[in-house]
């Protein structure tokens, strides 16, 4: 999540970096793999490949771009005046069709196109459903008529509140061809945070279901839209229409005249509907992301260069191969930016099956996912560094229960992932021989910007390695923005555009240039610190705004946490600034334990949190040290898996009031937990 400034005016010391990794993992051969081939075999060609597309970005981008449908070409391929940029200049497509009609078209209509298994296990059978690419067309031009036919136009925002059902990907496909602008609220939120989204972006249409499952109980989807229909009413906001889906078939109010079921208006729909022509910088999508002044963003993503952008970085970074046996699963939620483009609008112009599963990781066991790689054949498995470390905290057993031997690659999104985490995943995930792409990207991007390729990057434990092709990243100087040398700390910049970056912040010109790009050349500012090493691979050090300065030294938090998992006791950790009376800043660490060491904490705490501090010492300098330790059952983050640090800091400073936005926020028991942790 970007805060609301990453201004690198504001920042006046650079970033010490004690973390080091020797490990090395060369890519393995495609053939031992079953793999036809590597779509970037080498690290010669990768290289030769990253020149050429910053070098002549009009050339590169025009000949991906050609392999997919346009309804008129582009003038241009690319005009830039920092901020603004316009990819594929008065070009017009449709995403839609490009994810669907284009392979129908080619006579694949009959192939898988996607695959979903519901959480609960009635029987002990899972439920599951499969769409070929003509039946998915079919259910997006039904629902997409059916929004017509409520009103539904071009560039009319419709706000979708759903959970991980066949049909929230059916209705973003469905905007997407005729043109509305799609809005998604993850089903895990409150009915505020609806409110919120929906004035911001003037929606008048609500996609919802009865209930959505989560680890056995029904999430009351309908209930929390109608609340929030009522405060909007209340401000003279008024939805008009509601579309529910019934799901859980839990009682839910109804409102004559303004909710409609599902199947009610799509199964009287024609099949029927042509795409809608979208210019290239047209608005596909509003997503919102949290920042710190307790508004959310909402990112603007428009047509043309996200439709490329996904399209490419998906089929390189996860080697994408049609008619080869494939099949992608990405456990993210659609309602996070990575199940937009890694879910559906990347994965399905690659004519590769993509797998969408319902619910939780241990619902109804902890081994839940290593059954569904194992009964669907997964090939790609893509899933978040918080997810890895629970399934090493629930033990290897669950994972020996099962034959992974169908995974090709395995791919890590989100937080930066600890080195003790990637091994883990490495060994008994990949059993030692899968490519691990550990990708560092943002809402903001679009898309992956620094990432291995699986056939051409030598791989290390902790590190995203080197820049997407097309992504001329740089670590720069905070106060004068001028590259430093490797291994110094730094901040991270995008230095020229790319397709899929983002175009504004719904409503807000002014967050939008100060936030990304406040900065006399122009460059995109993500807010992550990072160095390069000697290799010239990229270390995410943490956020900017989570820097830590110690005793004149200023120290990424990912060092420390990662310091601390490396650790036998210790399953995962966040570590922020506190006030320290001596020293002004001191660093306050939370951390999650082993289950074995959990059992005797009672009376083993202080020892515990002494060797952890003894531990961190060895592995950093006794300068890192945690000040305070709390132990905790889990940490406050998002439903995407990210850690809220920013709330972690008003716990260690004792603020017991939170202004900051809390509407990511997966579980709010967490915060009061963390607030009775003694400090020892």
């Amino acid at each position: 999540m970007t805060p609301d400034t990453n201004s690198p005016n504001q920042q006046n010391q650079n970033i010490e970096s004690f973390l080091r990794e020797d490990r090395v993992f060369p890519p393995v051969e495609a053939k031992e793999l079953g793999i036809p081939k590597w779509h970037v075999g080498s690290l010669e060609e990768y290289r030769t490949m990253h020149a050429r597309s910053l070098e002549d970005p009009d050339g590169f981008w025009s000949e991906i771009a050609s392999e997919l449908d346009w309804m008129r070409p582009w003038d241009r391929v690319l005009e830039w005046k920092a901020p603004d940029a316009r990819w594929f200049v008065g070009a017009r497509t449709n995403v839609c069709f490009n994810a669907l009609d284009r392979q129908v078209r080619g006579g694949h209509g009959a192939d898988t196109a996607l695959v979903w298994e519901g959480e609960p296990m009635p029987n002990g059978k899972p439920e599951v459903r499969r769409y070929t690419y003509q039946e998915l067309l079919d259910e997006v031009s039904r629902f997409a008529n059916a929004l017509r036919n409520l009103g539904a136009k071009k560039g009319d925002v419709v706000t979708i509140y759903m959970g991980m059902v066949p049909e929230l990907a059916i209705a973003l496909l469905a905007c997407a061809r005729i043109g509305a602008v799609h809005s998604v609220v993850f089903g895990g939120f409150s009915s505020q945070a609806i409110v919120d989204r929906v004035v911001d972006s003037s929606s008048r249409i609500i996609v919802t279901q009865d209930g959505g499952w989560r680890r056995g109980n029904v999430v009351p989807l309908k209930e929390n839209v109608d609340s929030a229909c009522a405060t909007l009413s209340d401000t003279g906001r008024d939805v008009n229409k509601v579309i529910v889906l019934r799901r859980c078939n839990n009682s839910t109010s109804w409102h004559e005249g303004r909710d409609y079921y599902w199947r009610d208006i799509v199964d009287v729909s024609s099949s029927h509907c042509p795409a809608e022509p979208m210019e290239a910088e047209d608005p596909l999508f509003l997503l919102y992301t949290s920042g710190s002044t307790g508004k959310p963003k909402g990112v603007i993503h428009t047509t043309a260069g996200y439709m490329v952008w996904t399209y490419f970085t998906a089929r390189t970074t996860f080697n994408l191969i049609p008619d080869a046996n494939q099949m992608y699963w990405c456990t993210a939620d659609i309602g996070w930016i990575t199940g937009h483009s890694y879910i559906l609008y990347g994965i399905l112009p690659n004519r590769v099956p993509t797998l969408m599963y319902e619910g939780a990781p241990d619902a109804p066991s902890e081994d839940r996912f290593w059954d569904i790689v194992e009964r669907h054949q997964v090939t790609h498995f893509y899933t978040a560094p918080t997810a890895i470390r629970s399934f090493m905290k629930w033990g290897n057993e669950h994972v020996h229960a099962h034959d992974l031997s169908s995974l090709q690659v395995l791919g890590t999104v989100g937080e930066p992932i600890n080195p003790e985490a990637w091994s883990w995943y490495h060994r008994m995930i990949g059993r030692g021989r899968c490519p691990i792409v550990d990708t560092w990207w943002q809402t903001e991007t679009g898309g992956h910007m620094i990432t291995p390729l699986p056939g051409a990057t030598p791989t290390k434990p902790g590190s995203c390695t080197l820049p997407m092709i097309g992504v001329h990243a740089a670590v720069v100087d905070a106060t004068t923005l001028e590259d430093l040398p490797k291994g110094t700390g730094g901040l991270l910049v995008i230095k020229k555009p790319w397709p899929g970056m983002l175009r504004g912040v719904q409503g807000d010109r002014d967050r939008f240039v100060r936030t990304y790009f406040d900065n006399p050349h122009g460059y995109y500012v993500p807010g992550d610190g990072a160095r390069f090493d000697e290799d010239g691979y990229v270390w995410i050090m943490g956020r900017v705004d989570d820097v830590i300065n110690v005793s004149g030294h200023r120290i990424g938090t990912m060092e420390v946490e990662s310091a601390l998992v490396s650790h036998p006791a210790v399953v995962e950790a966040a570590v922020v600034a506190m006030p320290h009376e001596i020293k002004g800043t001191g660093i306050s660490a939370f951390v999650t334990l082993e289950p074995e060491y959990v059992e005797n904490l009672g009376m083993n705490a202080k020892s515990l949190g002494a060797a952890l501090r003894q531990h961190v010492r060895g592995e950093i300098g006794s300068f890192a040290k945690p000040d305070a330790i709390r132990f905790a059952e889990s940490l406050p983050k998002t439903r995407s898996g990210k850690i809220m640090r920013r709330l972690l800091r008003d716990i260690a400073a004792g603020n017991q009031d939170i202004s900051q936005d809390t509407t990511t926020l997966e579980d709010y028991r967490v915060l009061a937990k963390l607030r009775e942790a003694e400090e020892v």
